[in-house]
C-alpha cells in the first residue's frame, strides 16, 4: 500500500491542507493519506492555540468522509518533540507491507539537508514536495541522494494558513470556507482563537 503522510500542528487543519492531499494523492497514485498532528513540532517555536486533543478532533472532522483519507495520532500519543524519522521508523515497524510518502512544502524542500538523520530517512520513505507556481523550491543545491529521493507534486494556488485564520478569529472574522464545515462548527462551539 502507498501511503502519505501529512504532518503538521493542523491548528486548526484547513482546506489548504486538503487540496494539498488531494492533489499528492492523485499525482502520486497513493492508496492513502494520513494526517499526523505533531505534538511539539522541532521548527516552530509558539506554542499550539488549541491542545492537542482538539487539534486531532479538528483532524477527524475534516477527513471523516473521505473515502482515501485518515488520521493517525502517533506522534501525539508518543509526545515530545517530534522528529520524522522517530515517526516513520515506528510507522515501517507497525505497517511492514506500506511504502510511506512524505508530504512537505515547497518552502521545507530545500531545507531537507538540516533535517535530523536525513541520510537515514530518505531511505525509509519517498517525500513528496508540494510545488507552487513562481516558487524556486531549491532543488538544484540538493544533494543528489535527496533528490533522488523526492517527488514533487503541484500544488493549487491557495493563499491560506492557520495562522490567518486564528488571526482572522481573534478578530472577530468569520473563517467559514476556509476550514471544512464540522471544522469551523467546532471551533466555533469550543470558541478556539478568540481573542
Amino acid at each position: 500500500m502507498k501511503v502519505g503522510l501529512m504532518g503538521g500542528t493542523f491548528d486548526p487543519i484547513h482546506i489548504g491542507h486538503l487540496l494539498a492531499a488531494q492533489s499528492v494523492c492523485e499525482q502520486a497514485e497513493l492508496d492513502e493519506i494520513w494526517f499526523m498532528p505533531v505534538n511539539v513540532p522541532p521548527h516552530k517555536e509558539a506554542a499550539p492555540g488549541a491542545t492537542a486533543q482538539q487539534r486531532w478532533e479538528m483532524a477527524n472532522l475534516a477527513v471523516e468522509h473521505h473515502p482515501k483519507f485518515r488520521t493517525t495520532n502517533i506522534e501525539l500519543r508518543r509526545g515530545g518533540v517530534s522528529y520524522s524519522i522517530d515517526t516513520v521508523t515506528l510507522l515501517r515497524q507497525q505497517y511492514p507491507g506500506h511504502h510511506f510518502y512524505y508530504i512537505i512544502g515547497a518552502d521545507m524542500v530545500r531545507y531537507l539537508p538540516k533535517w535530523y538523520k536525513i541520510d537515514e530517512l530518505i531511505k525509509l520513505v519517498t517525500f513528496v514536495g508540494l510545488e507552487r507556481p513562481g516558487f524556486d523550491s531549491g532543488l538544484a543545491e540538493l544533494p543528489p541522494a535527496i533528490r533522488e529521493s523526492l517527488l514533487l507534486v503541484e500544488m493549487p494556488q491557495i493563499e491560506l494558513s492557520s495562522t490567518r485564520i486564528r488571526e482572522r478569529r481573534a478578530a472577530g472574522q468569520p473563517v467559514r470556507y476556509m476550514v471544512p464545515d464540522r471544522v469551523n462548527d467546532y471551533i466555533e462551539v469550543n470558541r478556539l482563537y478568540e481573542s
